[in-house]
C-alpha cells in the first residue's frame, strides 16, 4: 500500500490532482479544504500522505483502485475517522471537509451543529450523527481557543506527532504544546518527534 507520495503538481481541478513521479502521473484525491491550497502550489514538487480504497463501478460488477492525499498524517488521521460514521463514503467525505480539519474537529466537540450543516452534504441528521459517534473521540484534531490550522511541512508534523506522544504519556494536551514549542524554540534543529519529546522533558524537569 502506498502511504506517501512525492513529486511535481502538475494540475489540480475538481478535487483531483495530478502530481508527475518520475516518468509516471498519479491521479489523486483531495479534500475540498486542500484544493484551494493546492491551486497555489502547481509546478512545485509536494508530498502527500495517502490511503488506497477500491471504488465500485456499475453497480459493484467491477473496482477502480483510487488514491487519496492529504496534506499530513494528521489530516489522514482525522479522514480515516470521520469515514467512520454511518453513511459518510470516501466521496462524501473529500466534498463536505471544505474547512479546514481542525475547525471541523471543534465544532463536533463543541456540538456545533449549525456549522456541521454548512457542510456540503451534510444535513442535521447527519451532523447529529457525526457528534454522537466521534464528539469523544476527537481530542487529538481539536483546535485549542485563539489556535488556527498550522502550515504543513515537516516541522508541522514533528510538532505534532511530539504533541500526540507527550499526550499520550499524560502531559495535558496544553502542556504538551506549550513543551513542545518551548523546545523547537530552544533547538530548531531538532530533527525528529523522539529528539524533541526529549527536549521537551528535558525542559520540564528544568522547571
Amino acid at each position: 500500500m502506498i502511504s506517501r507520495i512525492e513529486g511535481e503538481l502538475e494540475s489540480i481541478e475538481q478535487g483531483r490532482a495530478t502530481l508527475r513521479c518520475g516518468h509516471l502521473s498519479h491521479e489523486i484525491l483531495v479534500t475540498a479544504s486542500d484544493s484551494e491550497r493546492l491551486a497555489e502550489q502547481v509546478g512545485q514538487t509536494i508530498s502527500f500522505h495517502t490511503l488506497e480504497y477500491l471504488e465500485a463501478q456499475g453497480q459493484g460488477t467491477s473496482f477502480v483502485p483510487r488514491l487519496l492525499g492529504f496534506s499530513s498524517s494528521k489530516d489522514r488521521e482525522f479522514f480515516e475517522l470521520f469515514t467512520t460514521v454511518k453513511g459518510i463514503g470516501n466521496r462524501k467525505a473529500l466534498r463536505s471537509l471544505q474547512l479546514p480539519l481542525g475547525r471541523i474537529a471543534s465544532a463536533i466537540a463543541a456540538g456545533d451543529t449549525a456549522l456541521l450543516t454548512s457542510l456540503p452534504e451534510i444535513g442535521r441528521r447527519t451532523a447529529e450523527t457525526i457528534i454522537v459517534d466521534l464528539k469523544d473521540r476527537i481530542d487529538e484534531f481539536i483546535l485549542e481557543p485563539g489556535q488556527v490550522d498550522e502550515p504543513v511541512g515537516p516541522a508541522a508534523e514533528i510538532k505534532a506527532e511530539s504533541i500526540a506522544v507527550l499526550v499520550q504519556l499524560g502531559e495535558s494536551r496544553t502542556d504538551a504544546r506549550e513543551l513542545v514549542e518551548r523546545a523547537m524554540a530552544a533547538d530548531p534543529e531538532l530533527e525528529t518527534a523522539e529528539d524533541v519529546v526529549t527536549a521537551a522533558y528535558r525542559i520540564k524537569q528544568l522547571a
